[in-house]
C-alpha cells in the first residue's frame, strides 16, 4: 500500500509561526529565571503524567505559546495520521515495502482478532509465540530443562547484535533485582573473539544455556559466535569428561542451545531443534523487537509473570500516546521539543542521564533506537531533506558524568538538551550515618537541572568573596534546557514505558522531518565491504590489490605485525 510522500515541515503554516517565535524570543532573551518568575503556574502548565511516569517540562526554552506552536506543526505535517497508520499497519516502511507494527508485540490477549495485517492476525500469533516462550521460560526457571548432565541451567548467554543485543542486555541489567531464579545472563555482540572469550572464561558448560538470537540465521557476527560458542561447549564438556566421542555432540547442542529464528531450515542445520526456536515477524526491526521473542533470556531469567509486566508498561505508553490530544500528550511533545532545539536552536545532540545505576546501558540502547532510525539524509519519498535530521545521542548515569562531562553542557559554547530520569524508590535503601544515601543522589538529580536552568550570575559570585579576576570561570549562564522523568520504582512495567516512550518520540521526530525511521541502509555497505576485504587480510594479493591505496597499507601492516 503506497503511502503520501511527506509534508515538508518547512513550508508549513506552522513553521513559519515558530521561526517567528524563535526570533521574537531571541530578541527578548531567554531566561528561564525571569519565566518562572513572571509565570507562578509554569511549573503547573509543564507538567504531565502519562503511564506511571511524571514529566517536568518547565526548565525548556519554551514558553506555553512554543508548546502550542508545536502541537500545530504535529498537525500540519500528518502526525496523527502518521500514528494511526503505524497502529493500524500501513506500510510506512517504504524502503522495504513493510509495516511497523511492534505496537502489536505488547497488545493484550483481548485484541485477537482486531489487528489483521496483511491477512494474518497480529496479536494471536504475538501471543502463541509469547506462551511457547513462556512454556520454555518456566520449564528452564524450574529445572525440568536440564544440561546434557541433568544439571540445571544456571548462565544463559544470548548471542546476538545490535537490536538482538542491545534491547536484552539493557533490560537485564535494568531489572537485575527482579532476577529472582537463581539465573544469570550474559550477552555476547562483538565479533571480537575477546568478548566471547571473557564471557565464557568462568563458565560450567554442564550449567550453561545459549540463546541465538538472528531473526534471518545468517548475521555474521552472530553466526561465527554461535559457531565458536558451540566449539567451546563441546570442548570443555569433553575436556571435564561430560561427554565422550562425537555420539553425544548432537545431544549435547540440542540440550545447550536454542534460537530466536525463522529459518527454521537454518536452525535445524545449525543442530537446534526447531522445536525450540521462537520467530517474529518483519514488521519488528530489530531496534524494536526487545518486547518479542529477542527477550527471551529476559522471560527466562525474570519470568513470564515480570516479562509480562515488562509488555504492559510498554502498552500503557502506546495507548496514552495514540489517544492523547497533541497539545498535552507529553510523548508527542518532546519529540516535537527536539525538533525545536535542532532545527532552531542547531542542537547537535541530546544528553539521556538516568539517576539509577541499573539504568547505565539505556542511553547505548537509545543510540541505536533514535540514531539508527532517524539518521537520515532522504525522505521517504527518495527527496533530499533540506534541514538538519537526527541527534547524536549519548549519556552516562548520575552521578559518575558529574564528575566527567557535565562540565560542557553547564559551560561550554554548545546547547545540549538533556533528559533527567530518576526514580523515588530504591531496592536497595542504605544509611550513612543518618543520611539516607538515596535522598543524597536524588539531591543531586534536582540539583543540577536546578543549576542548568538558572545558573549562577557575577554578582552571586561576588556575594560569595570569589577573586575579581576569577569571577567570569565561575559564571553559569543557566538556560540549559533538561527535562525531569520521575518514576516511582524502576519495575519491568516502568522500564517497558520508557522504552515505548523514546520508540514514539522517535516516530514523532522522523514524522516531522518526512524520514523512514525503520529503515536501515546505512549499516550495510561496511559489511559488504568486509567480506571484499576479508580475503585480502588472509594473505589473498589478488584481493589486496583490488583495494585503496589507505587499505592496502593496513592491510600490509597487519600482514608484517600478525603473530
Amino acid at each position: 500500500m503506497a503511502i503520501n510522500p511527506p509534508v515538508d515541515a518547512t513550508r508549513t503554516q506552522a513553521w513559519a509561526q515558530l521561526q517567528q517565535h524563535f526570533n521574537q524570543l531571541q530578541q527578548q532573551g531567554i531566561s528561564l529565571r525571569q519565566w518562572f518568575a513572571q509565570d507562578p503556574q509554569r511549573v503547573q502548565r509543564m507538567s504531565f503524567d502519562a503511564g506511571d511516569l511524571h514529566f517536568d517540562l518547565s526548565k525548556n526554552l519554551i514558553t506555553p505559546e512554543t508548546l502550542q506552536l508545536l502541537a500545530n506543526l504535529g498537525r500540519q505535517v500528518g502526525l496523527e495520521q502518521r500514528i494511526q497508520d503505524q497502529y493500524h499497519g500501513v506500510h510506512i516502511n517504504n524502503t522495504e515495502d513493510r509495516a511497523v507494527l511492534h505496537t502489536a508485540l505488547r497488545r493484550p490477549e483481548s485484541d485477537e482478532g482486531k489487528f489483521v495485517v496483511d491477512g494474518q492476525d497480529t496479536v494471536k500469533d504475538v501471543r502463541e509465540v509469547l506462551n511457547r516462550i513462556y512454556d520454555f521460560a518456566r520449564k528452564v526457571r524450574s529445572g525440568e530443562w536440564t544440561g546434557i548432565t541433568g544439571r540445571r541451567i544456571t548462565t544463559v548467554v544470548n548471542i546476538g547484535i545490535g537490536g538482538s543485543d542491545l534491547g536484552p542486555s539493557m533490560a537485564y541489567e535494568a531489572l537485575k533485582p527482579y532476577a529472582d531464579a537463581g539465573i544469570t545472563a550474559r550477552y555476547v555482540s562483538n565479533i571480537d573473539p575477546n568478548d566471547l572469550a571473557e564471557k565464557t572464561r568462568d563458565l560450567d558448560p554442564e550449567t550453561t544455556l545459549f540463546i541465538i538470537v538472528s531473526k534471518t540465521f545468517t548475521t555474521l557476527e552472530t553466526l561465527t559466535n554461535a559457531r565458536c560458542a558451540r566449539t567451546w561447549l563441546l570442548d570443555s564438556l569433553r575436556a571435564k569428561g561430560a561427554i565422550f566421542g562425537d555420539g553425544q555432540d548432537a545431544d549435547a547442542v540440542r540440550r545447550h542451545f536454542v534460537a530466536v529464528s525463522t529459518a527454521l531450515d537454518k536452525v535445524e542445520a545449525f543442530g537446534i531443534d526447531p522445536a525450540n526456536a521462537f520467530g517474529f515477524w518483519n514488521w519488528v526491526g530489530g531496534r524494536y523487537s526487545v518486547d518479542s521473542a529477542v527477550g527471551t533470556s529476559l522471560a527466562v531469567v525474570l519470568g513470564p509473570d515480570n516479562f509480562e509486566n515488562f509488555l504492559q508498561g510498554f502498552h500503557a505508553i502506546d495507548e496514552y500516546f495514540a489517544s492523547t490530544p497533541l497539545e498535552q500528550n507529553v510523548v508527542a511533545l518532546l519529540g516535537l521539543m527536539n525538533v525545536w532545539y535542532v532545527n532552531f536552536f542547531g542542537a547537535a545532540s541530546h544528553a539521556v542521564l538516568p539517576y539509577d545505576q541499573y539504568l547505565h546501558r539505556f542511553p547505548a540502547y537509545l543510540q541505536q533506537l533514535t540514531m539508527e532510525s532517524n539518521g537520515k539524509s532522504v525522505r521517504w519519498d527518495g527527496t533530499p531533506v533540506t534541514y538538519q535530521t537526527g541527534e547524536i545521542f549519548w549519556g552516562e548515569p548520575g552521578t559518575n558524568g558529574q564528575h566527567a562531562f557535565y562540565q560542557l553542557i553547564h559551560q561550554g559554547t554548545r546547547l545540549i538538551p538533556a533528559d533527567f530520569i530518576a526514580f523515588a524508590n530504591t531496592p536497595h535503601p542504605v544509611k550513612d550515618g543518618g543520611q539516607d544515601v538515596h535522598e543524597l543522589f536524588l539531591a543531586n538529580y534536582l540539583a543540577q537541572t536546578r543549576a542548568l536552568a538558572f545558573g549562577k550570575t557575577a554578582d552571586e559570585v561576588r556575594a560569595e568573596g570569589t577573586p575579581e579576576a576569577i569571577v567570569p570561570a565561575r559564571i553559569f549562564s543557566g538556560n540549559r534546557p533538561t527535562t525531569s522523568i520521575f518514576g516511582d520504582t524502576l519495575t519491568p512495567y516502568a522500564l517497558g514505558e520508557l522504552i515505548a516512550l523514546y520508540e514514539h518520540i522517535t516516530l514523532v521526530e522522523g514524522t516531522v522531518w518526512g524520514l523512514d525511521s525503520y529503515d536501515q541502509w546505512g549499516v550495510e555497505l561496511g559489511k559488504v565491504l568486509a567480506k571484499e576485504i576479508t580475503p585480502a587480510i588472509s594473505q589473498d594479493d589478488s584481493a589486496l590489490a583490488q583495494q585503496d591505496a589507505s587499505t592496502q597499507s593496513l592491510i600490509q601492516f597487519y600482514r608484517a605485525h600478525r603473530r
